[in-house]
């Protein structure tokens, strides 16, 4: 069995994730407006020294998956083409942004003829497109002779490894989490952020007795199904079998474990009861931020990366919080859902793979520009050593982690592209109103597991 199998455990990863922590900022939770400050430093002696392979012009490719970014510069659309060319002043890198299901599927395509990008982005383990699939399809180049990885968390670095070999450089390490609008939380007469179950019920409540919405999501993007399902997960299923998913590759576990049908159940139990704002399938995920952003809904799931989209301006102003979804009974620890983010790879049968590996250098180096603007504008939670934390919307919770340990990876990580699919689709049923079980929910997960995993 290869090596990252046995690295299941939530504790393994947060712990050597926060290796590389070594303090936390005061900065505040503004998005990413500030990388116009970055793209406009001025070029150290290191980002002057304009040595590359070759004096020839060069355009490099780079596709990945996202949104531009709200206000300000967005970093992999203008703030890394220019920062690039200073350097780099005979290459050209042209970058396209595309939502997530387009991307997979245009890369995928392109990857498969031949014709990919020079640079694309890749997930940890087994996700869709993830280091593992990319690299057993020969698609990424191996990383392994760049000179920055002594500066990368273990765990991250081998979440993007396949075989010892290095594929991609991750952007950081990523929480699911609740973000949630405080003036609406003190309208509704709430206090704190709950810490139970029954104590997130009993606050979706009391805010939807207020007239406001408890917690707004855009379902007709099925994939943010993910973003509270799993915060759940790490309450229910994890934290009284942490190696549940390497039981689940040898047949000893299975996805219709009563702890997985109580995870979908209480997720179930939010749109039953009216706590997720109606017509959630005909809505986008951008429209759902858009709703919060103007003050329309109390609270929404989605991840670290989504900070500059969940604090943009919008028609109301407010102060943003964070906590994990509290999936767990009264009087019994939190466990938040962190893992390894997504990150950039090298094409294998790029034509220009030398001098991407000196872009990936520069990026990379402790002392480059490019690095410090990459820094940020990265909402993820740095993996590099000596990056202190910066968004302070994050500080309970990662404090909590680092001091508890409480935290497990995000379940797809560890599933075959696929299996997250059929979850969300058989969900979308229960929202949509159909008589979908969680049985069936997970019984269909766990077919589709049973026909894609392969020892």
């Amino acid at each position: 069995m290869s090596n990252w199998t046995t690295r299941l455990r939530g504790l393994a990863l947060v712990a050597a994730c926060t290796m590389a922590l070594t303090a936390c900022g005061n900065s505040s939770n503004n998005n990413a407006g500030g990388n116009d400050a970055s793209a406009t430093a001025a070029p150290t002696e290191a980002a002057t020294d304009n040595s590359t392979s070759s004096s020839e012009p060069v355009t490099l490719n780079m596709l990945v998956s996202g949104t531009k970014a709200a206000d300000g510069a967005d970093f992999e659309l203008d703030t890394l083409p220019k920062l690039v060319k200073e350097k780099f002043p005979n290459v050209t890198l042209e970058v396209q942004k595309l939502p997530d299901e387009q991307y997979y599927t245009s890369i995928k395509a392109k990857l498969a003829t031949g014709e990919g990008p020079d640079i694309f982005l890749v997930f940890p383990n087994m996700a869709n497109m993830g280091a593992i699939e990319v690299a057993k399809a020969g698609y990424a180049a191996d990383l392994s002779d760049l000179s920055f990885w002594d500066r990368i968390s273990t765990s991250a670095a081998s979440d993007m490894s396949y075989e010892g070999k290095k594929y991609a450089v991750a952007k950081g390490m990523d929480i699911l989490g609740t973000f949630y609008n405080k003036a609406l939380f003190t309208e509704a007469g709430i206090t704190e952020a709950p810490k139970d179950w029954d104590s997130f019920l009993a606050a979706s409540e009391k805010l939807k007795a207020a007239g406001i919405t408890p917690i707004v999501m855009g379902d007709k993007d099925p994939w943010v199904i993910q973003f509270g399902m799993y915060q759940l997960a790490a309450n229910n299923v994890y934290p009284t079998d942490p190696d549940f998913d390497k039981k689940l590759q040898t047949g000893e576990t299975s996805l219709t474990d009563s702890k997985w049908i109580n995870t979908v159940n209480q997720y179930k139990e939010l749109y039953d009861k009216g706590y997720v704002n109606k017509g959630s399938l005909g809505m986008a995920s951008a429209q759902a931020l858009q709703q919060f952003v103007d003050g329309k809904a109390a609270m929404i799931f989605t991840g670290t990366w989504d900070l500059p989209a969940v604090s943009a301006d919008g028609a109301a102003q407010f102060e943003r919080g964070f906590f994990g979804l509290p999936g767990n009974k009264a009087g019994e620890p939190v466990y938040a859902s962190a893992a390894t983010a997504a990150g950039y790879a090298i094409n294998a049968s790029s034509k220009n793979l030398d001098i991407t590996k000196e872009v990936f250098e520069y990026l990379y180096a402790a002392d480059s520009p490019l690095f410090q603007a990459w820094v940020d504008a990265n909402s993820s939670i740095s993996v590099f050593s000596g990056v202190e934390l910066k968004n302070e919307i994050f500080k309970n919770v990662l404090d909590e982690i680092q001091s508890t340990g409480h935290a497990f990876y995000f379940p797809n990580q560890m599933w075959p592209a696929g299996v997250s699919d059929v979850m969300q689709s058989k969900f979308s049923e229960i929202i949509g109103g159909k008589k979908t079980t969680a049985e069936e929910v997970t019984k269909a997960m766990q077919d589709k597991y049973t026909e894609l995993y392969k020892p």
